[in-house]
């Protein structure tokens, strides 16, 4: 069983940043994909951006150059932290990985950005 704990996020207001923590329970951690994604009021959940084992990163058109996603692999946890934030980003963001073809997920954290 993999635990993921999140922690941070709140409200800003637009242009503001925040920086969102994902603690994983799981010995692999430092082999595992991780991947952030958000639920905008509404909608469904979409992937935001995604880090590899190794470190590489991948992140989808509307928060290229705005959100970084980072792992620090001590202390099992993986990072996203978000600049330039507009209301539009305002949602529920969740952490999430992958341990043998079973999906875990963080419990959710609400992010709110004011005009």
């Amino acid at each position: 069983q993999v635990q993921l704990v999140q922690s941070g996020g709140g409200l800003v207001q637009a242009g503001g940043s925040l920086r969102l923590s994902c603690a994983a329970s799981t010995n692999i951690f430092s082999i595992n994909g991780m991947a952030w994604y958000r639920q905008l009021p509404g909608k469904q959940r979409e992937w935001v951006a995604g880090i590899t084992g190794g470190g590489s990163t991948n992140y989808v058109d509307f928060v290229k150059g705005r959100f970084t996603i980072s792992r620090d692999n001590a202390k099992r946890t993986v990072y996203l932290q978000m600049n330039s934030l507009k209301p539009e980003d305002t949602g529920v963001y969740y952490c999430k990985t992958t341990v043998f073809a079973t999906n875990y997920w963080g419990q959710g954290t609400q992010v709110t950005v004011s005009s």
